[in-house]
C-alpha cells in the first residue's frame, strides 16, 4: 500500500441550463477531483447474500465479483472500506471489523439540513420486484460471500452515526457509496446518500456498481436497466455526483 496513492475522480452531476432560445434543459457537469486514497472511504450498501426477489438476488450475484475487485484495488491504495449489510449485525458481532467500529469515539452529527426531496422518476410502490414476487420478507443473513472483508483494515456497520463518526475521526475527505438498491437503501439508509448530504459529508455514488428495485410493468414503463439509469440521473440532479468504478482501478 502506498501512502502517496491518489485517486483521480471525475464527478458527474447535472444542472439546469438555458439553450440559445432561453429554454431550460438539464446539462451534464463534470468536475475533476484529486483526493488521497487514504482520505477516501467506500460504503458498501446492502450487498446481501440473498434477497426475496430472485431478479434482485441474481443481479447482486453478477455484480459482487466486479465490486470485490474494485474494493480490493481501492483498499490496497489505502482507502477505508465500510461494509454496511443492514440488519445482519448479529452475524458480525464478534468480527474484528465490527469491533473496530465500536471502538470509534462518537462524533455527534450536525442538525440535518432542510433540503428539497423531489419524487423519484420511477414507481416502486410495488417494492420493485421484476420476477413476480409479491411478498416482502427479510431473508438475508450476511453480506454476499463474494465480497471479501479484510478484518485487519475494514469496518462493519449499518448505523449512520457510527459511520459518520468514523468518517470524521479518520479525516475522510471523499466518501463513495456502492451497492443496492439505488432508489431505496442507497438513498435512504441512515448511512445513505440523503443522510450524508444533510450532514455535510462529501459523497458520490459509484454509478456502475448499483441497481434498483424497479418493475418494468410500472411507470414509466421502461426496462429495468433504464429504470436504474433514471434513478442515477435523479441522484445527479438533486443529491450528489456520481463516478465510474474504472476511476478507482486506474
Amino acid at each position: 500500500m502506498s501512502s502517496q496513492a491518489m485517486l483521480q475522480l471525475l464527478l458527474r452531476s447535472q444542472g439546469l441550463g438555458r439553450d440559445s432560445r432561453g429554454r431550460a434543459f438539464w446539462q451534464v457537469v463534470e468536475r475533476e477531483r484529486e483526493v488521497s486514497a487514504e482520505r477516501t472511504a467506500i460504503i458498501v450498501c446492502d450487498m446481501w447474500d440473498t434477497h426475496w426477489c430472485r431478479g434482485a438476488a441474481e443481479r447482486v450475484d453478477e455484480m459482487a465479483p466486479k465490486m470485490n475487485n474494485v474494493l480490493a484495488t481501492a483498499r490496497e491504495k489505502g482507502a477505508r472500506i465500510i461494509h454496511a449489510p443492514s440488519e445482519t449485525m448479529d452475524f458480525y458481532a464478534e468480527a474484528p471489523a465490527r469491533q473496530r467500529m465500536h471502538a470509534v469515539a462518537r462524533v455527534d452529527p450536525p442538525a440535518a439540513a432542510n433540503r428539497p426531496d423531489p419524487p423519484l422518476p420511477i414507481d416502486d410502490s410495488d417494492e420493485g420486484a421484476d420476477t413476480g414476487e409479491t411478498s416482502w420478507s427479510t431473508v438475508w443473513t450476511r453480506q454476499h460471500p463474494a465480497l471479501m472483508i479484510d478484518q485487519e483494515r475494514d469496518s462493519i456497520s449499518d448505523d449512520g452515526p457510527e459511520v459518520y463518526s468514523l468518517l470524521r475521526r479518520e479525516g475522510i475527505e471523499q466518501t463513495l457509496i456502492m451497492g443496492v438498491h439505488t432508489n431505496m437503501c442507497v438513498l435512504n439508509r441512515s448511512f445513505g446518500i440523503k443522510r450524508m448530504i444533510n450532514w455535510g459529508v462529501s459523497i458520490a455514488l459509484v454509478r456502475d456498481l448499483t441497481d434498483t428495485m424497479y418493475n418494468p410493468a410500472r411507470p414509466p414503463y421502461v426496462s429495468h436497466d433504464e429504470g436504474t439509469q433514471l434513478v442515477v440521473s435523479y441522484i445527479e440532479k438533486f443529491w450528489c455526483p456520481t463516478v465510474d468504478s474504472e476511476q478507482l482501478l486506474s
